[in-house]
Order: C-alpha cells, then sequence, then structure tokens
C-alpha cells in the first residue's frame, strides 16, 4: 500500500519542509521543480530549508506543479504564513445550489443507467433510480447515511456476494483508493482502506470462470453483477470538475456505470420503462 512518506512535516514546522514532502512524493528534483515553475534549483532549496519565504503565488504555482490537492494547498499557504485561498463550502450550502441542482440532472440524465456522486471519503452525496436498483436486498444497516460506496461494495453483506468477478473488481478499487492515499495523505481515508481490504472474499469467481469458460474481450475491466437471476456487466467512468476552487467541490466525483454488453443495456431499459 502506498502511503505519505514517514516523516512528514507538520504544518507546524513551516512550509518548506511540507513542500519537500510533496517533492519527494512526487519524484520531482529541485531542478525539474525549478523548471516547470519558472524559478531556480537554488531559490527551491532555500525555500525547503527555511532560508528564504516564498511569496504567496510562489507557494500556489507549487503546489499547482506538485499536484497538490486544493485543500492541501491551504495548509501550504497557512504553514506560509498566509490566509487559506480555497473555502471548504458544506454541500447544503445555498451557495452551491446550482452545483447540487446541475448534478442531480446529470445523474438523472443518466438513467436508466446507474450513476452517483462521491465525496474524497468515498460517501455516496447523491445517486440516481439506476444505483439504488443494485442496492436492493443490501441490509439496511449497510445503507443508513452516510452510505460509503466502497464499503457497500465490498461488505461481505454487501455487493460482493453479487460481485461474480470480485477478485479483480477488488483489486481495481483498492488500487484506486491506494492512489487516492497518495494523493492526499489522508489518515481517514488510509483507515477506510485498511478495513476494506480485511473484508474475506467470497468465492464468486471460480464460479463465475466456471460458467463463462473463455475470458470475453471487454473494452474496460467489467464488474460483472448477478441481479434478480440475471448477470448485469458495467464498466466504470469517473469524472470530476476541472479548475476547482473550493475543497468541496474539488473532492466530488461522478462515476457512471455504463453497460459493457446489449443484453445489459436492454434489461436496464426495460426495467426503467
Amino acid at each position: 500500500m502506498t502511503t505519505a512518506p514517514s516523516g512528514t512535516a507538520s504544518p507546524a514546522d513551516g512550509v518548506g519542509p511540507l513542500l519537500r514532502a510533496w517533492r519527494e512524493q512526487r519524484r520531482v528534483s529541485q531542478l525539474e521543480l525549478a523548471l516547470r515553475a519558472d524559478s531556480s534549483a537554488r531559490h527551491i532549496s532555500f525555500i525547503e530549508t527555511g532560508r528564504s519565504r516564498p511569496s504567496e503565488e510562489m507557494v500556489l504555482r507549487l503546489a499547482e506543479h506538485l499536484d497538490v490537492p486544493v485543500r492541501e494547498r491551504n495548509a501550504l499557504l497557512l504553514a506560509a504564513g498566509y490566509a487559506p485561498r480555497y473555502p471548504h463550502t458544506p454541500l447544503d450550502d445555498p451557495a452551491l445550489d446550482a452545483l447540487r441542482e446541475g448534478i442531480e440532472r446529470l445523474i438523472g440524465g443518466f438513467e436508466p443507467y446507474p450513476a452517483l456522486v462521491v465525496d474524497a471519503m468515498y460517501d455516496v452525496v447523491a445517486a440516481n433510480r439506476g444505483v439504488l436498483m443494485l442496492f436492493d436486498g443490501v441490509p439496511e444497516s449497510l445503507l443508513e447515511p452516510p452510505l460509503n460506496a466502497v464499503r457497500l461494495t465490498l461488505h461481505p453483506q454487501g455487493l460482493a456476494p453479487r460481485i461474480l468477478n470480485l477478485r479483480e473488481w477488488r483489486g481495481h478499487l483498492l488500487e484506486q483508493m491506494e492512489r487516492h492515499i497518495a494523493l492526499r495523505r489522508s489518515a481517514p481515508l488510509r483507515a477506510l482502506y485498511e478495513e476494506v481490504a480485511a473484508y474475506p472474499v467470497p468465492d464468486t469467481d471460480e464460479r463465475y470462470a466456471a460458467e463463462t469458460g473463455a475470458p470475453a474481450a471487454y473494452f474496460a475491466l467489467p464488474m460483472v453483477i448477478e441481479h434478480n437471476g440475471r448477470r448485469l456487466s458495467f464498466v466504470s467512468s469517473i469524472s470530476t470538475f476541472n479548475t476547482p476552487m473550493d475543497v468541496t467541490v474539488a473532492e466530488l466525483a461522478v462515476e457512471t456505470l455504463l453497460p459493457a454488453d446489449p443484453a445489459t443495456a436492454k434489461y436496464l431499459q426495460s426495467w426503467l420503462s
């Protein structure tokens, strides 16, 4: 599992050690970062060692070239002695009314295919009827808010026993979480990873392989799930917002599940109608 570097500095140590930790995690040399940020390796070195205090503009420029998440850019600014640049607006705030309405319209328009919106912890903040269909029969205890998409998918009482290629799909989800942990360096996200990675894995894959024989030539890894005696196959697409200026917006992701075969598409269209 990929995690943040050991000994990562805290904001109290100043912006220099924080920037160095991000640079090392991204495996970028001081010279390479300097070239990207139109600076010099000497200046980058001075910033990291605390001999030079970067301007607010320089902090943001370095953060951009190091692909630092919006939430952590605020931490860098605070460590450098500047005010946070990006607000963290609750999703139910009236200021985000247009965003919420747009999201609901987007995932509603995707029906009959499943679509949902999750936050940085994979908690579901919106879902359409296609997703709710897949949740049929899941125990109420797993559906209590906050509903977590990864926990619900991999839990032995959730969707896991129905996912016929669970080992492949589980591996995909855990790899995705590892990438997000490396990017965000989030302790709660790491705890969620350790929880779901420890769930037992039902032996659905062997039955699936025996029934299907040779693997199908899919254009992307599908999630093959049993629903009411039918085998449905989906491929996942994830979208995020470009150039977000708010922490909440930056951490939202829209996941859509496209039918991976004509039979799945036909079933979903007949189900909704």
